[in-house]
């Protein structure tokens, strides 16, 4: 009786560490080693616009005109292999002024990966970015937020910062939101300092491409300057 007692618990603790890990491994605020910034702590309205995924043909150039005509410039964080097929669109974004971030090469979850693979995953996309011109600091994103634990050990030892979020509409509202409903969700979220994540670089993100304006609108109103990741991390 006793030693199935025992069983029982060492299950239970088992599936309790495997649950807190897996709820780590998505926090946007904590991860186990090196740098993470969901957000900058900051009186002053500044705010980040960031977009995660691609470069693509068909929705990079329609990204951008929204950005130049609203006179914004923001962080794309792109994914290697993407940006590989895409490279004219890349150096798109880096001519108009924009940044461009590591969101990994092959967007896959980094959950008990090796360390070369974490390593294949962080380089070869550098490279693709150096290649498409810019020149500033590299910020990596997590795909899907996911990190343990050779992740952020790579990045700590290279002394590179974790970007995340605190203000995501896509993964917080239903899949059939219209562009109001997504504009309503960031601005009642955003405050000083805020990072927002926007997904426009594909057919199925034509409600989030709508939006793009009326948030930069919408945030202008409410007196916030919108900026770079590096330009917010030097508030």
């Amino acid at each position: 009786m006793r030693k199935a007692y025992l069983a029982a618990v060492l299950v239970l603790v088992t599936l309790g560490g495997a649950a807190a890990l897996f709820q780590l491994s998505k926090s946007r605020t904590f991860q186990f080693f090196g740098r993470i910034v969901p957000r900058v702590e900051t009186s002053r309205k500044v705010v980040a616009l960031t977009f995660d995924d691609g470069p693509t043909r068909d929705r990079t150039p329609e990204v951008l005109r929204l950005l130049r005509e609203k006179n914004v410039r923001a962080t794309f964080f792109v994914t290697g292999g993407e940006l590989e097929q895409n490279m004219d669109a890349g150096r798109e974004i880096v001519a108009a002024g924009h940044e461009l971030g590591n969101h990994s090469y092959s967007h896959e979850r980094m959950l008990l990966v090796t360390p070369s693979y974490v390593r294949r995953e962080v380089e070869r996309t550098d490279e693709l970015i150096r290649a498409a011109g810019f020149t500033g600091e590299i910020y990596f994103r997590p795909p899907y937020g996911k990190k343990l634990f050779a992740l952020p050990l790579y990045l700590s030892r290279h002394n590179r910062t974790t970007i995340t979020w605190d203000v995501e509409p896509d993964s917080a509202l239903p899949a059939d939101a219209d562009a109001a409903a997504i504009t309503r969700h960031v601005l009642e979220r955003t405050r000083p300092g805020s990072i927002v994540l926007l997904h426009a670089m594909y057919p199925s993100r034509a409600e989030t491409l709508k939006a793009v304006p009326l948030i930069i609108e919408g945030l202008t109103r409410e007196g916030y300057r919108l900026v770079t990741v590096s330009e917010l991390l030097a508030q």
